[in-house]
């Protein structure tokens, strides 16, 4: 019991450090960098936001009803994160889009790689708090 309490706690930290990493990286490429956020980027950055405290929180009076808090806010900014991606490799027209002010949602500030860009950083991190909350929901189950 007390392994899968260790194991459970190493992958909250391990969400905890994502969120913290994708948060700040949010708040550097914004404030330092200077680049504005589309409003697809706002509502992913509504869905990371918290899961930062919630994962704090949850490391410091841990409550193996973490997955439960999480899980909506990291689906939903997973969704809104492949919607994005979708947006940019050409796969949804412009069109259809929410981005009718401000900075267009296909706006590339960078690219690296040839795929790495600001929305990509975005899902990979949604899609890895994912991977990591359902091995420790399994972890749990078992």
């Amino acid at each position: 019991m007390n392994n899968q309490k260790s194991i459970s706690s190493m992958i909250i930290f391990g969400c905890f450090l994502i969120s913290s990493v994708a948060t700040l990286g949010s708040l550097f490429f914004s404030e330092v960098m200077e680049f504005v956020p589309c409003s697809m980027c706002w509502y992913q950055r509504i869905f990371m936001y918290p899961l930062v405290l919630i994962f704090l929180i949850n490391l410091l009076y841990p409550d193996e009803k973490i997955f439960k808090y999480s899980m909506p806010l990291v689906l939903l900014g997973f969704l809104f994160a492949l919607y994005h991606n979708l947006l940019m490799w050409g796969i949804i027209p412009e069109s259809a889009v929410p981005c009718k002010q401000g900075v267009p949602c296909s706006t590339e500030y960078f690219e690296y790689l040839g795929f790495i860009n600001i929305p990509f950083l975005s899902l990979f991190s949604y899609f890895l708090i994912l991977v990591l909350l359902l091995l420790g929901q399994n972890k749990i189950k078992k």
